[in-house]
């Protein structure tokens, strides 16, 4: 098992399975809820990395087209639409389980911690419609909210019944830098911190201990909560992780580096970082941060948002 922040694999409980592409598909108006990213040479990546073995650096330029990208990530709200119209069931369903965050969780809810990252919890029952296990549908109070305990197939199946797909690394950078040109954060330079500066929803106080929810939030918040960047985009980075369409690698000749990714073949790429990062734990709430996960795994903080090729989909 690899330690991997706050994206926990179905490997460290021992249970990695396939299972079959879904591929149903439907007509999907993409224009009131997408913006048009301009294309050109993306900016993917930092001069000074912080994270170096996650391969965050160096900074290089990518030639993108130009595309569409969701102004938010997938909410329940979107989610449900899908379920309803096809009958699709989430990795979660079928495996019974997803991890939940310890502070999420009631005391009366039996669940299982994984050694070296006890804070997540193995919970039976836990899904995107009852995130926390506790017999009950999150449905009706948080339709706003980003979906969550999707995994990178999830995500992928709905990403096709809407017409689209996963965003590229460089496409998501680009997009999260919102026209900003070099900076960490979709807002620009200024780090966020425990007092007094709140532009993303993620940890403040003692990780993994004491959230002092500051910023408004002490889990999730609203897929619009917390003002866009440049593109109109909201929570680029914060609230929850989000899945890319790119492969998990890192460049290195660090045999350290190495036989982490060894046992990370076939993960999927991460960006964006959660609501559960600080910086003196998992500093991964920046453009350039990234990490990866197996495409059957699932959190209560891993959602995703849709990309589109240009004008596809938008109806006139």
């Amino acid at each position: 098992m690899t330690n991997n922040c706050c994206t926990p694999s179905r490997l460290a409980a021992g249970s990695l399975s396939a299972r079959p592409r879904y591929d149903e598909c439907a007509e999907f108006d993409v224009s009131a809820d997408s913006v048009e990213i301009p294309g050109g040479a993306a900016l993917v990546g930092t001069r000074a990395p912080q994270i170096a073995d996650d391969g965050e650096g160096p900074l290089r330029k990518v030639k993108v087209a130009p595309f569409r990208l969701g102004k938010t990530c997938v909410t329940n709200a979107d989610f449900e639409r899908f379920v309803k119209a096809t009958g699709y069931p989430t990795d979660a369903e079928k495996f019974g389980w997803s991890f939940v965050f310890w502070s999420d969780l009631s005391t009366d809810i039996h669940s299982k911690g994984i050694p070296g990252l006890e804070w997540w919890r193995k919970v039976d029952g836990a899904y995107w419609r009852d995130p926390r296990a506790e017999g009950r549908s999150i449905i009706e109070q948080a339709l706003d909210h980003p979906v969550v305990h999707i995994s990178w197939n999830d995500a992928t199946a709905y990403a096709k019944w809407a017409g689209g797909r996963l965003p590229t690394e460089a496409e998501w950078e680009h997009a999260a830098r919102g026209g900003l040109g070099d900076v960490p954060f979709p807002w620009g330079q200024q780090e966020p911190n425990d007092t007094d500066q709140f532009p993303c929803n993620i940890w403040q106080g003692t990780f993994p201990n004491t959230n002092t929810g500051v910023d408004g939030y002490t889990g999730l918040a609203p897929a619009k909560a917390f003002k866009p960047n440049g593109y109109g985009l909201y929570n680029m980075v914060g609230n929850n992780w989000e899945w890319s369409a790119d492969p998990f690698k890192v460049s290195s000749l660090k045999k350290q580096v190495k036989t982490r990714l060894a046992k990370m073949r076939g993960f999927k790429l991460v960006k964006g970082g959660s609501a559960l990062c600080h910086k003196s734990y998992c500093f991964r709430y920046r453009i350039a941060a990234r990490t990866g996960n197996s495409p059957d795994s699932t959190t209560g903080y891993q959602g995703f948002r849709v990309a589109w090729d240009s004008r596809d989909g938008v109806r006139p």
